[in-house]
């Protein structure tokens, strides 16, 4: 299959995945505080990683490694704990949206610091795509004002993490495999998510119904919504552009959308206009 289809393929299962990834979150954070949440979903993607990809580790070189741990930090340690704090006063659905940030920061990272090009059209579907979120940011704020808005700063501040990781990969990791690269990325996290773990009171607390509950959750979480969706994420990386596959989070909060309707979150027809508008801006910023 050439890879103008393929990528499209890769974008649609990696929104299906990420798109579910925020009531994931949303259970866990019922029996599990946010770092639990956070740590448990790193050392489930880690054990996971390693039993389908231990091999490919002897393919990245020592001068790679340093950049595995960095796109490591800024890819997934960062964001997992930053959405789970954000999702403890935000709706799943809402977090999704602003998550939709992501593509503009990376072309702007892109363009200032990697010496990436763009074209107008990208530019243009980028921000037809942030209109689209800041309609479905607006609504959502306006029918849920008991919710803590300075909350929304940690999921800006986690787009701009993965951000700077879809950069990095494109201009220093573009010869890995993507199996080596996110089971090398997990492999340098899984001590530190361990440690954070144990300090963080769950050995005491994991004989409790609602904790055992929310593990399977994040366990669903780790393996899927992180272990697989990275290979993944990194494939169409190296398929495409970093513009294109970070509008994958353009399309994530349309399922994360569905997910919040089934748990009894709003939705009004002010956000579903604005979920067309930002399928608008996917199909742009990916034309070349």
């Amino acid at each position: 299959m050439e890879s103008k289809q393929l990528k499209w393929i890769y974008l649609l299962v990696l929104a299906l995945i990420w798109g579910s990834s925020f009531i994931l979150i949303k259970k866990g954070l019922l029996g599990l505080s946010a770092i639990q949440v956070g740590s448990l979903r790193i050392i489930f993607a880690s054990f996971f990683l390693l039993l389908i990809g231990f091999k490919s580790l002897k393919l990245i070189s020592k001068l790679k490694w340093k950049y595995i741990a960095i796109t490591a930090f800024f890819g997934t340690f960062c964001p997992a704990f930053l959405f789970a704090l954000a999702q403890t006063e935000l709706d799943s659905s809402v977090t999704s949206i602003l998550n939709s940030l992501t593509p503009l920061n990376t072309l702007a990272i892109g363009a200032l610091f990697f010496g990436i090009g763009f074209q107008r059209k990208q530019l243009l579907g980028v921000l037809i795509g942030l209109l689209g979120s800041l309609l479905l940011v607006y609504n959502g704020a306006i029918n849920n004002p008991e919710q803590n808005y300075y909350y929304a700063l940690l999921v800006i501040l986690a787009s701009f993490c993965y951000a700077t990781n879809v950069n990095l990969i494109k201009k220093h990791l573009f010869d890995l495999s993507p199996v080596s690269i996110t089971t090398g990325n997990f492999v340098v996290l899984l001590i530190p998510a361990i440690l954070i773990l144990i300090f963080s009171g769950f050995p005491e607390q994991i004989y409790l119904e609602k904790t055992q509950n929310a593990v399977c959750f994040i366990l669903i979480l780790g393996v899927l919504g992180t272990g697989v969706a990275n290979i993944l994420f990194f494939k169409l990386i190296q398929i495409s552009s970093p513009v294109f596959a970070a509008s994958v989070t353009y399309l994530i909060p349309v399922v994360a959308f569905f997910w919040g309707l089934l748990d009894n979150e709003m939705l009004t027809p002010i956000q579903f206009f604005g979920a067309f508008i930002v399928l608008i801006g996917v199909y742009l910023s990916a034309r070349k």
